[in-house]
């Protein structure tokens, strides 16, 4: 990539709940990662799109799509550059990491290639950053994720190889690193890995933060308080709607 390459970065999950740790995972590498890839001359960050899995993905603890659509378009209300993509909770079907990529980055190049219009008479989505027509050359989708998903590539059966070789040589990852955690070592022991190190960025997030999805519904359904663990808009939602076995008279 050069400087003139515009990237947008995408998470994938299951935000079930959203907390703030997975929208501190753009706001970190907005601040710092933009900096570390424009000062490498890589890129420069132009969006962020977060995408929830399908229901039929089925992991424990894990509410409708049309629940956790909400709660994440109420905890990105503050944001003018993160938005929510419900494309992969739409489909028929779980899909995989690598085909939610390639709907999307493929989508990103033919809007910017669109010089007739046809796109611009249909619905936008409104993970699509406004104003990105303005912007000179190509937009790059990388998938950002945490270090533990890095780690999971090794995980015998759980990637399919030409899954991963499609993420790592298409697309590429930003990896956000827990202080005390080494995954350049990961990095170097994975022969798939060493061979991508070019397309794989590594921020390190110097403020720890813990709070999980399952503690956070650990939490609700003991009846005890997750004040300033979670947005309180989106504590509201629950309660109105007593996810996660949360009663909303407590």
């Amino acid at each position: 990539m050069t400087s003139s390459t515009k990237i947008m970065l995408i998470a994938c999950g299951s935000f079930s709940p959203p907390t703030p740790m997975h929208f501190r995972m753009f706001d970190f590498p907005i601040e710092i990662a933009r900096d570390h890839i424009q000062q490498m001359g890589l890129g420069q960050v132009v969006g962020g799109i977060v995408s929830p899995v399908h229901d039929s993905y089925a992991k424990k603890g894990l509410v409708s799509a049309t629940h956790r659509c909400a709660m994440i378009k109420i905890g990105l209300k503050s944001s003018d550059w993160i938005h929510l993509s419900d494309w992969e909770t739409q489909q028929e079907e779980w899909t995989r990491t690598r085909q939610v990529l390639q709907y999307h980055q493929n989508y990103i190049n033919s809007y910017l290639k669109d010089t007739n219009g046809t796109i611009n008479n249909q619905h936008i989505p409104a993970w699509i950053p406004e104003g990105i027509k303005k912007t000179a050359g190509q937009v790059q989708l990388k998938l950002l994720c945490g270090a533990d998903l890095l780690e999971s590539f090794a995980t015998p059966g759980l990637w399919k190889d030409e899954d991963l070789e499609a993420i790592l040589g298409y697309h590429g990852i930003v990896v956000i690193s827990r202080a005390g955690s080494n995954p350049e070592q990961f990095i170097f022991n994975s022969d798939l890995l060493s061979r991508y190190r070019r397309n794989i960025t590594i921020v390190t997030n110097w403020v720890t933060n813990d709070v999980s999805s399952t503690l956070i519904r650990r939490l609700l359904n003991r009846g005890l308080s997750v004040k300033y663990l979670l947005d309180d808009h989106v504590t509201e939602y629950i309660r109105k709607f007593g996810l996660f076995g949360c009663n909303n008279d407590t």
